[in-house]
């Protein structure tokens, strides 16, 4: 049977509701139940004291909070793994056989990690070719750049950053920074003059101001720091400390949710008197979009890079041990 281990304590109603959970599973995934009193051991209390009731079935883990169906779920993926290794294991070595579909699954569950991070500066990467391609006189490269990332993103001048020219970025005026030469002064583009900021988007910028890359500022630094974390996470070997995906969600989403929603609510049309007067219109900056953005682009990368390994490392596991057998 599957081993179960239950972290629990004295008076903790979730914990006593996951072994009722457990144990109402018992019939359809048949398991040995466990039960472990974190304040039986310092360590373990130290450990699980935040995150309890915390599961471990097999080589997976769940942490509060969850319900009987993620149970289930992890339940039957554990008793599914055993079930194939044990299979493995009982098959003579000239039973078996590795296909190339295996090869190549076992190959991506080893460089999984290459293929996401060659991704991420592919697609972060080009965006800053079309000011490059600008710059070179290959108009229609650039023009190529910018209409394929059109569709991703809302390539704004007043949001963008430019390379060759006087300045990184060019703010709107109403983000007043002082010593910054703003979009409209530098362009002549406003707001009254362009209402549905088709012309924002459509500036590519001039010899003087240089050239904008197809990315907002936001989106480059989520997506860079996604990269840059990506390569730290293999620098690391691919090991990071676990940290419940709510936690990372909320750190992740909270700069960026106050930063972009709070301007986006305060910039609608039929903002009533009384929420503007809560909330006054406002104009973000480069330097607060790329620190809410790389924020949540580290946090969401711990949180996808973390579940990629445990899902990866189990189907490394597996082939590694099928084509071992296989080559006796």
């Amino acid at each position: 049977m599957i081993p179960v281990t239950l972290y629990t304590r004295k008076d903790c109603h979730l914990c006593e509701q996951a072994k009722a959970d457990l144990e109402a599973l018992q019939e359809k995934v048949p398991h040995d139940l466990v039960e472990v009193d974190i304040e039986s051991d310092p360590a373990l209390n130290k450990k699980y004291m935040l995150e309890i009731p915390v599961v471990e079935i097999g080589p997976y883990h769940i942490k509060a909070p969850f319900n009987r169906q993620e149970l289930e779920v992890t339940l039957r993926a554990a008793s599914d793994r055993k079930n194939h290794i044990e299979k493995l294991d009982a098959s003579p070595a000239t039973q078996i056989k590795i296909t190339s579909s295996d090869r190549i699954s076992y190959w991506i569950a080893k460089h999984y990690m290459l293929i996401f991070n060659l991704f991420l500066l592919l697609y972060v990467g080009v965006p800053f070719l079309a000011p490059v391609f600008k710059k070179a006189g290959w108009d229609g490269a650039a023009n190529v750049v910018y209409k394929v990332y059109r569709p991703l993103c809302h390539q704004w001048g007043f949001r963008s950053f430019f390379i060759f020219g006087e300045q990184l970025a060019y703010p709107h005026e109403e983000a007043n920074l002082p010593g910054l030469t703003t979009f409209e002064e530098a362009t002549g583009i406003t707001d009254a003059n362009d209402p549905g900021r088709n012309q924002a988007r459509e500036f590519e910028g001039n010899t003087e101001m240089g050239y904008k890359v197809a990315l907002c500022e936001r989106d480059v630094a989520i997506w860079g720091s996604l990269l840059l974390f990506g390569i730290l996470f293999v620098i690391l070997k691919r090991r990071l400390p676990k940290v419940h995906w709510l936690v990372l969600t909320v750190i992740g989403l909270a700069p960026i949710g106050l930063d972009g929603v709070s301007q986006l609510i305060s910039q609608l049309p039929l903002n009533s008197t009384f929420l503007s007067n809560i909330l006054p219109y406002r104009e973000s900056t480069p330097l607060l979009r790329s620190i809410s953005g790389a924020i949540f682009g580290i946090a969401m990368g711990w949180l996808f890079f973390n579940g990629a390994e445990d899902a990866m490392g189990e189907t490394r596991e597996y082939l590694s041990k099928k084509i071992a057998r296989a080559g006796k």
